[in-house]
């Protein structure tokens, strides 16, 4: 859903590995959303299970719009994505509780009269029909997200939870404007970079998200929309407008076999190795839909140029 993962893993030789969940105190006592250190404990316990390489499902569903200028927008698709994680938990003697996350994340695009995941699709602006490639990124991970900087000063987001009576709600906003992976060398001068946000908000019963003790699991709720150009694969090419995903959802207490139907069906099948987490040692690069449509892209050139063959396929699977 971010940092120069290898740069910091390298920062982690300091700190010490715990063996529960991001250095809990050892009393009863609730965790305080105040205090910079239990905050990141709060912030892992949102974001992951318990302990080391504890797996958890995020599943979340909702709808997939055009905007278009001068044009109503258009319900295109409905959607279903999970996201299936693990964390790795650290203290250190100055920058506090840390934890790091690895994952992995499916969405697929559902029509939403026959509410069948979609392999083509008709292009309303283009007339053409295209090949769906669902979203499959692998991996997705992030952090280290440390309580402290290297200062001891508590970090950035720091404070960002509000609590309004037994609730917690958790606003993060993710601006994203970075060099298109699928446009060339000269992004600076004639533009075509990727602009996007996605904004995650998270909510949580108050009791359960501060108790480690009585609640070694926290189950909270997650909204998540995502502002965007066109997807690669819908072929849209200079075409003015946006994709806006509106989703909700939660961290699913019975894990990956919780998913809806549709979606265990379809990953055993097609994509078997979105059941599990990454390594807890993965230090790839993350994936993005860009990349992985560049790579799979690519793919279908070298294949069809070996097999002296025209044109290209962009597969999903």
């Amino acid at each position: 859903m971010m940092m120069g993962i290898r740069k910091s893993l390298a920062a982690l030789a300091a700190a010490t590995v715990l063996s529960g969940m991001a250095a809990a105190p050892a009393t009863a006592q609730m965790l305080d959303p105040n205090d910079p250190d239990d905050f990141n404990r709060i912030s892992a316990r949102v974001q992951c299970g318990a302990e080391h390489g504890d797996e958890v499902v995020y599943h979340f569903s909702g709808n997939i719009y055009s905007r278009v200028p001068g044009e109503r927008d258009r319900l295109l698709f409905r959607g279903e994505g999970m996201n299936v994680r693990a964390c790795l938990f650290y203290d250190d003697p100055v920058r506090g509780p840390g934890y790091r996350i690895v994952s992995r994340e499916v969405l697929f695009y559902i029509d939403p009269q026959t509410g069948e995941i979609v392999d083509t699709w008709e292009n309303p602006w283009s007339g053409e029909t295209v090949d769906v490639m669902q979203i499959h990124n692998d991996p997705v991970n992030n952090g280290p997200s440390w309580a402290r900087d290297e200062e001891g000063n508590p970090s950035r987001r720091f404070g960002d939870f509000r609590v309004e009576g037994p609730y917690v709600f958790m606003p993060f906003e993710v601006p994203l404007f970075y060099r298109n992976p699928l446009a060339g060398d000269y992004q600076d001068y004639v533009g075509n970079m990727y602009h996007a946000m996605e904004i995650f908000d998270f909510a949580a019963n108050a009791d359960e998200l501060f108790d480690p003790v009585n609640h070694p699991v926290a189950y909270p709720m997650v909204s998540w929309v995502r502002i965007s150009q066109f997807m690669p694969w819908m072929e849209m090419g200079g075409r003015p407008g946006l994709m806006v995903f509106n989703f909700m959802g939660r961290k699913l207490p019975g894990g990956f076999e919780e998913l809806p139907q549709i979606m265990i069906d379809e990953i055993r099948e097609n994509y078997p190795e979105y059941e599990t987490a990454p390594p807890l040692d993965d230090t790839r690069p993350n994936e993005t839909t860009w990349t992985k449509f560049k790579l799979l892209t690519d793919r279908a050139r070298a294949e069809a140029a070996a097999n002296g063959e025209t044109g290209e396929s962009h597969s999903g699977h």
